[in-house]
């Protein structure tokens, strides 16, 4: 029954994934809403050089992706 509950849910994740793709570059507030961060702290991690925008003025999903691995193993 474990099983059944744990494949249902893989399939949730992958169907709403597929549905809903994630943005290849965020905004400094889309940034901080999903480090769970303010924007005053994520203007702090940039002025440290942990982020950084790019040409677009947007921060890419990987430097999001890295700054929450980072704090996750913290």
């Amino acid at each position: 029954m474990e099983a059944t509950v744990l494949e249902t849910a893989v399939r949730a994740v992958e169907l709403y994934a597929s549905q809903h793709p994630r943005p290849t570059q965020v905004n400094i507030k889309q940034a901080a809403e999903m480090l769970g961060l303010s924007v005053p702290t994520v203007r702090k991690l940039m002025k440290a050089g942990e982020m950084s925008l790019n040409r677009c003025g947007l921060i890419p999903i990987e430097q999001v992706d890295r700054v929450r691995a980072v704090r996750s193993s913290s």
